[in-house]
């Protein structure tokens, strides 16, 4: 299993404080949020990660090798994070993640390391950790599924009242499924969209993908100085 972790972008909703600094350095409860995830990949027994980077790029690098984890990482540039969407940063990593098994990640979530534990110990070849709330509106990543758990729909726009809950950014994937969805990245990188419109066209085509709910565990995405707000309360309470 080698973990993607998405790190492109430019987080214009945070700034100033992203005005020289990406999102994924910025201190949540006096930690950044890059060294959360990558002590929670290690901790999961993740050995090999790949980074996709972009804006103040050298930072992150800085950054992740200060840490002197026992984490093979590799950094990807998307050179033209400033004016494409995620999909097109997932696009850049696959040369290192072709036939393999992928845990995919956005670098702005802050979660409790238990989280990954419940993905990755479920029995399901391809899957995304779900948390379940009644508090959904139009920015939230909705998930909608069937009486089995699996995955109809995925998105930002469709009726809340209909999903089940919210998609946080974390997912795993086999082999097979990542090469079929790099398939499709490699059509769909230049639109404008997050990577979840490639997940549907997986869905729609076949693929079964599982929500994995989080259990109540905490985790939520930062996005906006309220967020990061409410994200350095709930640190305290993660493991």
């Amino acid at each position: 299993m080698i973990a993607v972790v998405l790190a492109a972008g430019t987080s214009s909703r945070l700034r100033p404080l992203t005005n020289h600094i990406p999102k994924s350095l910025l201190p949540v409860g006096k930690i950044p949020l890059l060294q959360r995830t990558l002590e929670s990949l290690y901790r999961s027994h993740i050995r090999e990660c790949v980074i996709v980077t972009g804006f103040q790029k050298a930072k992150v690098e800085a950054f992740v090798h200060s840490l002197r984890l026992p984490l093979s990482t590799t950094f990807v540039e998307n050179p033209r994070y400033a004016s494409t969407g995620n999909n097109y940063s997932l696009w850049t990593a696959y040369r290192n993640v072709q036939g393999r098994n992928m845990l995919l990640m956005d670098a702005d979530i802050l979660f409790d390391s238990r989280i990954l534990q419940l993905l990755m110990n479920a029995p399901i070849a391809n899957g995304l950790i779900m948390r379940t709330t009644n508090h959904l509106g139009s920015e939230e990543i909705k998930v909608q599924v069937d009486k089995s758990g699996i995955v109809k729909r995925i998105g930002k726009d469709f009726d809340p009242l209909v999903a089940a809950g919210e998609s946080i950014g974390i997912e795993k994937f086999d082999a097979k499924t990542v090469d079929l969805l790099f398939e499709i990245l490699a059509r769909r990188k230049d639109r404008t969209e997050f990577y979840e419109a490639s997940f549907q066209e997986l869905i729609d085509h076949g693929s079964r993908v599982h929500a994995v709910d989080s259990q109540g565990l905490p985790c939520m995405e930062i996005d906006t100085i309220e967020d990061l707000t409410a994200a350095n309360a709930l640190a305290e309470s993660l493991s």
